[in-house]
């Protein structure tokens, strides 16, 4: 039963993306914003939901530790696993917000998450509310600075004559399809991993971090697919910005997330740092602003070596 339900996860993550990539499409010919924007919003919050949700749901049922390793190890996959595999399957190009103001944020993010958590072991209110606050702030800045973005890119000239209302409905679809299918996939993979033997804090930073960034895979290689590949890179930084200021931002402003497994601060929150970093560098070697398979290569095989090293430390 547990592999049909990793099935039908699937099935629905992918439904989910298409809707979520045509309605984000339209909403940007909408508000005159660029895709980026809108890949680092509208579709960032809604891949991000399963994440709130499974971390918000671990919090207040005594789990910390696949809170905080749901986030840590999904910022990781959309990164390693996702943008890698996505890379593979198209050449991404990069404009120039996204090393002087996108990466840098995202940087500022997980810099913020380490201290705060390597300060005491824990993730409180207060140190949500400063997270919250600054994805608020983001926000503000990246819209205000957007409205004069041209809408670059081959796309589908007809979404531009879709109503709002459609698009709600789109965005509904796809949010609930993205949420039904993470869940199930989650689900049925931590059965199989639990059959196994495996610990809790394993499972979190890999079966539940993978399955939880299936959605920004979906999203993803959806939007490379109809050439929206602003979408898909927007996609996966806003991602790792909401994960930490949204999902343990808000999590911890409900209830205090203690670290209570060493290997977070040790090692996991360390491969996440070292994900983020490497983008930079990459963007510029060997071919300057775009990702492509040579990125997907390096990042896809660095992210087998991570779950290797979770799997043997374990």
């Amino acid at each position: 039963m547990s592999v049909i339900w990793v099935i039908l996860g699937f099935i629905l993550l992918v439904v989910g993306g298409e809707f979520l990539v045509r309605s984000s499409v339209a909403l940007s010919f909408k508000l005159n914003l660029s895709k980026m924007v809108i890949g680092m919003t509208v579709v960032s919050f809604a891949t991000s939901a399963p994440e709130l949700l499974v971390s918000l749901n671990a919090a207040l049922s005594g789990s910390p530790a696949i809170a905080i390793n749901n986030v840590i190890g999904s910022n990781i996959a959309n990164i390693g696993f996702v943008l890698g595999i996505t890379a593979l399957i198209g050449t991404i190009a990069v404009d120039r917000s996204f090393y002087t103001l996108n990466w840098p944020v995202m940087m500022l993010f997980k810099i913020l998450l380490f201290y705060f958590l390597s300060n005491d072991n824990k993730l409180t209110a207060i140190e949500g509310g400063i997270l919250f606050i600054g994805l608020i702030a983001f926000i503000v800045v990246l819209i205000k600075g957007a409205k004069s973005e041209d809408l670059d890119g081959d796309v589908d000239e007809g979404l531009s004559k879709v109503s709002y209302f459609k698009i709600f409905v789109w965005l509904s679809i796809g949010g609930v399809a993205l949420y039904l299918g993470a869940k199930w996939l989650v689900d049925g993979a931590v059965e199989i991993a639990q059959s196994v033997g495996v610990s809790e804090a394993v499972i979190s930073v890999t079966m539940i971090a993978i399955g939880t960034s299936v959605p920004e895979l979906a999203a993803s290689v959806i939007a490379v697919a109809k050439k929206e590949k602003a979408i898909s890179l927007g996609n996966l930084i806003g991602s790792n910005i909401f994960n930490i200021g949204s999902v343990l931002g808000l999590t911890s402003i409900i209830k205090t997330i203690r670290v209570t497994d060493a290997m977070i601060l040790s090692r996991d929150i360390f491969w996440m740092l070292m994900f983020a970093a490497v983008l930079l560098p990459l963007v510029f070697i060997p071919k300057r602003f775009q990702y492509n398979k040579l990125e997907g290569i390096i990042l896809v095989g660095a992210y087998g070596a991570f779950i290797a090293l979770v799997f043997l430390g374990s």
